[in-house]
């Protein structure tokens, strides 16, 4: 499978991005799995998910699920990293300024500081939310529960809009990119917040 050389690709190793460019969906993953974890691409691979939808819209949820599966494995590999390393390691990437607030944050709502940090985007510092996690022990379940629903929604609706509106769903996307991104956090929670309100009443009159 080959795709088109766009200029985003340049902002990759040459040798990456001609790997990328003839991969399609396995490309996409390993995007996605390096920069959640040891590199760092911003904004590529959700331009990856748009583009090939656009040019092959039946494959939309196979480029979206490559993009999800490929970040969720990334930032597991830096969680554990983080878990092995310890909360000096946290603090030489947060900065002392940022690292008892992010601590005390992710120690009371780990599952929602995953969630959040996940769906907003560049230069939303993701990766220290991740290492945060990993050194602090979210459980590891609830924090690819997290990542599997921000990434998931984030990689499904990008793709979706790509089919659905074509070229201009990446324009806007990259114009708009944290509006669109706070309308999905803002949709995201108040989903959250019904589940656990209904839940909790469920709980009380049982």
């Amino acid at each position: 499978m080959t795709i088109l050389q766009p200029a985003y690709l340049d902002k990759l190793p040459p040798w990456l991005g001609t790997a990328v460019a003839s991969a399609g969906g396995l490309g996409i993953f390993l995007i996605a799995f390096l920069d959640s974890s040891v590199l760092s691409f911003p904004v590529v691979n959700d331009l990856l998910v748009i583009q090939l939808s656009i040019t092959y819209p039946a494959k939309m949820p196979y480029y979206a699920l490559m993009a999800t599966l490929g970040s969720v494995l990334g930032c597991v590999l830096l969680y554990y990293i983080a878990k092995k390393a310890g909360e000096a390691y946290f603090r030489r990437h947060a900065g002392e300024h940022r690292a008892d607030r992010i601590r005390a944050w992710i120690v009371q709502n780990g599952f929602l500081s995953v969630l959040i940090a996940a769906l907003l985007p560049p230069p939303m510092p993701f990766k220290i939310f991740v290492l945060a996690a990993g050194v602090f022990q979210v459980p590891l379940r609830t924090f690819v529960l997290a990542l599997v629903l921000a990434r998931g929604l984030r990689y499904f609706g990008e793709g979706f809009l790509a089919v659905r509106y074509g070229p201009a769903a990446m324009h806007y996307l990259l114009e708009h990119k944290l509006m669109s991104a706070l309308f999905t956090l803002a949709g995201t929670l108040l989903i959250y917040f019904s589940i656990r309100f209904f839940l909790r009443r469920l709980h009380l009159h049982q």
